[in-house]
């Protein structure tokens, strides 16, 4: 903003200076009118809109809800198979926008590419495909709000393995939110299977729908040691490689496109009878939209990830991620037709709860200078790429 304030300056002043050489006999109404330009107001707003913390917590939740939404639709179709081509396209679409913003100055502090680096953090992004990969397919199988609320289990292997690892502590506050995460998943599988059978009448579609369950459930329990793999692995290489903002970002997704890619030519039907039911006509445009915007919501999240902690803290940015949960849950519910009983309904509630009792027990650990356990040390953007990618 204080570099767009020096343009905004020399802008007046190359007008004024204008005006004087120009038309002599407008003398201080020129300069008058050049002092009142449209660009300081429209900059004066663009700063207090940059500052404004409400604004920046409810950019970075609508970023991340979105991001849920548009994968759910995008892998949601009952043909769906391209899964690693889906992911290749949001790799792709992410490094090109980093590189365009690069090129235009947005990103400064980006450093240029190191094929030493690369060769290094290669590994990490494997583990990252890994991750992406069973989270869309468990998003495939299973409702959001399912998803959303087994996603917290994750975090209770990561605290874990930070403990084993990296030596720490978990605080009784902490252990109260594992074991509602815990219980809330358990209510999440039982009302989702309850539902499943009650929503059929016959056994063969009732044996079809629980074996659908039972592949989500398979690929979640994947996620959840797949993120916690990535995370903790991250979080050993990211200090060697003094990787800093969008650095993390940038080779994960440049990494990742040629895994992704091969896998996509060996692993799946490029026939054009299976492209056509992929990508049926009637949602075609759709479906290319969603994954564009899906590679790139990734970039959104991360700077609405970096604008929250800039102009609230490192604190508010936890709790807003735990209360996020609950409307990410509810737009499954509302946008794609999950089963709303009681069962679900109390699921969410608790992994709401969970969510909130567990960012709490960060704070205490802060104020009380215990190590944490439960979350990497990293840069703000790091932390919301692993955000983007488990979305």
């Amino acid at each position: 903003m204080s570099n767009k304030k020096n343009e905004d300056i020399e802008m007046r002043s190359a007008d004024q200076d204008f005006g004087r050489e120009q038309d002599p006999f407008l003398g201080r109404a020129a300069s008058h009118r050049a002092r009142e330009a449209p660009p300081v107001v429209v900059g004066a707003v663009l700063e207090k809109l940059d500052h404004s913390p409400g604004l920046s917590i409810l950019a970075y939740c609508l970023a991340s809800i979105s991001m849920t939404v548009v994968n759910k639709y995008v892998v949601s179709g009952s043909e769906w198979n391209l899964m690693f081509f889906y992911l290749a396209v949001q790799s792709l679409v992410c490094t090109t926008a980093i590189m365009l913003c690069k090129q235009l100055g947005l990103f400064k502090n980006l450093a240029p590419f190191d094929s030493v680096k690369a060769k290094k953090w290669f590994p990490i992004s494997l583990l990252l495909v890994g991750m992406i990969y069973t989270g869309a397919k468990a998003l495939q199988f299973l409702s959001v709000p399912v998803y959303t609320i087994f996603k917290n289990l994750t975090i209770i292997v990561i605290a874990y393995g930070e403990v084993l690892w990296f030596g720490g502590s978990v605080s009784p506050m902490t252990l109260l939110s594992f074991g509602l995460m815990v219980l809330s998943s358990i209510i999440a599988a039982w009302a989702d299977i309850q539902a499943a059978i009650d929503g059929v009448g016959h056994n063969v579609e009732a044996s079809a729908a629980l074996s659908t369950l039972n592949a989500g459930y398979a690929w979640m329990g994947m996620n959840v040691f797949c993120t916690a793999s990535y995370v903790l692995g991250m979080r050993k290489v990211i200090k060697k490689m003094n990787f800093k903002d969008y650095d993390t970002m940038f080779y994960n997704n440049l990494l990742t496109i040629p895994v992704l890619v091969v896998f996509s030519l060996i692993a799946e039907d490029w026939s054009s009878e299976n492209i056509a039911k992929n990508f049926p006509v009637e949602s075609r445009r759709g479906l290319m939209i969603g994954m564009v915007y899906s590679g790139l919501a990734a970039i959104f999240i991360s700077y609405c990830s970096a604008w929250c902690i800039r102009v609230t803290s490192s604190t508010t940015y936890s709790m807003v991620g735990a209360l996020n949960k609950l409307p990410i849950a509810i737009s499954g519910l509302i946008f794609f037709n999950a089963p709303v009983t009681f069962g679900s309904v109390s699921a969410i509630f608790l992994g709401f709860v969970s969510g909130l009792v567990f960012a709490l027990a960060k704070v205490r650990q802060k104020v009380s200078s215990v190590l944490p356990t439960t979350q990497p040390t990293m840069s703000a953007s790091s932390q919301s790429n692993r955000d983007a990618a488990n979305s």
